[in-house]
């Protein structure tokens, strides 16, 4: 099971966006059994407040709902997660000091796999949770590191790593790069290579 965080300063805004907007993808791709999404706070700020009125708004807009999500604090299970995905500097800052050198996944910004070097700026102070919507799902077509894909790529059969080349060039976006990871079962591999 491929393990997904995502990570903001109060865990009102915009990790619940990504983890809520990512939930829908994995669903309407049938693959909430191999992904598994959450999110979390890098401050007690917010502990236990429900998503913010402005995220659910936007996500109401597309037909996602935050029923159940509350804000919480990192904690140690999350050092499991495979992408540990931050939102601004200070995130992958904070991030970083929680995990103190402990064995845990990749640590980025989530602008990062869209190969962009900014922030997704906080709309608890900006107000301008449109944007942060824009920023988070990138029209599903950001650009992912190509180098995250070889390694994934790699992580299956040796014989699959001409497929690198293909999905080097494919232009996946985080979520999609996710998606592919979980859809690549042995069995699906078996099947492809048949």
């Amino acid at each position: 099971m491929v393990k997904v965080l995502f990570v903001c300063l109060g865990n009102i805004c915009r990790s619940p966006m990504a983890e809520a907007i990512f939930r829908d993808m994995v669903e309407k791709e049938g693959l909430s059994e191999k992904i598994q999404i959450d999110s979390a706070a890098t401050s007690s700020w917010e502990h236990g407040n429900p998503v913010h009125s402005g995220t659910r708004k936007e996500l109401a807009k597309v037909g996602i709902g935050v029923e159940g999500m509350y804000s919480r604090i990192l904690n140690d299970n999350d050092l499991e997660a495979d992408y540990i995905v931050g939102m601004d500097d200070s995130n992958i800052e904070n991030i970083k000091k929680f995990i103190a050198g402990r064995k845990t996944g990749e640590v980025k910004k989530l602008l990062e796999y869209a190969g962009e070097d900014r922030i997704i700026d906080d709309p608890w102070y900006t107000g301008d949770f449109k944007t942060t919507f824009k920023d988070v799902t990138k029209e599903y077509i950001s650009m992912c590191h190509s180098a995250i894909i070889f390694r994934i790529v790699k992580l299956y059969v040796p014989m699959l790593i001409p497929l690198k080349v293909i999905y080097c060039q494919t232009q996946m976006a985080f979520y999609s790069l996710i998606l592919f990871q979980a859809a690549l079962s042995a069995t699906d591999m078996a099947l492809a290579l048949n």
